[in-house]
């Protein structure tokens, strides 16, 4: 395993309230993801995914958009893969083509989701997490496991709370998700398997929504710190950095007014009947 003693040593402490920051995710990835051997590399690429994966979805609505410029791959490589799937007899996927996006596309050009009532870039995610949760590195399986829970929490207690419909919208396959869509319990049977479980219910009940999502960040940032406590000079604890100044330059960005206009669009969403925009209809 290796150890990156003076890249760690160097590292900023960090809070979740800084105003500033001396890095963002996209210098990160700059100046010091290089200093990471291959096999580190391709952890962190798991967390620079969630932008292709917006810029995927992004791209089959509207090719000529332009998009995030964060992610592993550039527009070129994006379409080229698109390409590749909805023209497979006469083209072949690009070289290291990950495979849940193949799937993806695959199903996505062949109407596998045509009768579908959750939206691509949701059945695009779920898939995400499942390749995401293969990984051999025992805590960014782990983040990957938790941030699942907890984003399927937060829907389904929502959802109980205001009345709508929510087993439709829960991502994977595991014990926890199974247990949220199909479980009438008040805890979904989970309380005394989930030892935040109460904190995410207190949450539900904080009417300010920006105050609730910051309060939600604030957990995950302590349970990072907890389960990386032993872990000083390791790929772990960069990968703990990149997510806390994800965090953090998330925050800068939202002012309460718009926070809180954000996090409402959020709920008032997954309260509509879901419905494909026409651009998903027209392949």
């Amino acid at each position: 395993m290796s150890k990156y003693y003076y890249l760690i040593a160097g590292l900023p402490e960090l809070s979740l309230d800084d105003n500033k920051l001396s890095y963002t995710v996209s210098t990160f990835r700059e100046e010091l993801y290089p200093q990471l051997s291959t096999k580190d590399q391709k952890l962190i690429d798991l967390f620079y995914l969630k932008y292709d994966n917006e810029n995927l979805i992004t791209l089959l609505a509207n090719p000529d958009q332009d998009i995030e410029s964060i992610g592993l791959y550039t527009k070129d490589q994006l379409l080229d893969l698109i390409a590749s799937v909805k023209y497979a007899d006469e083209m072949e996927a690009p070289k290291g083509a990950l495979s849940y996006m193949l799937r993806f596309l695959t199903n996505y050009f062949s109407d596998a989701y045509a009768d579908e009532v959750v939206l691509p870039e949701n059945i695009l995610t779920s898939l995400y997490y499942e390749y995401a949760l293969n990984t051999k590195n025992k805590f960014v399986r782990s983040w990957f496991g938790f941030n699942q829970n907890i984003n399927n929490l937060f829907i389904a207690l929502s959802a109980r709370k205001h009345d709508f419909k929510f087993r439709d919208q829960i991502i994977g396959s595991d014990y926890v998700a199974d247990q949220i869509k199909n479980s009438n319990a008040r805890d979904f049977g989970l309380s005394s398997s989930l030892d935040y479980f109460n904190t995410v219910v207190r949450f539900i009940d904080e009417e300010d929504l920006s105050n609730r999502e910051k309060m939600i960040d604030q957990m995950r940032w302590a349970w990072m710190e907890e389960i990386t406590f032993f872990n000083y000079f390791t790929i772990e604890r960069i990968f703990v950095f990149l997510l806390q100044i994800d965090m953090i330059q998330r925050w800068l960005k939202l002012d309460k007014e718009e926070g809180n206009k954000y996090f409402r669009k959020i709920i008032s969403s997954l309260k509509d009947e879901v419905q494909l925009p026409l651009e998903f209809r027209q392949k």
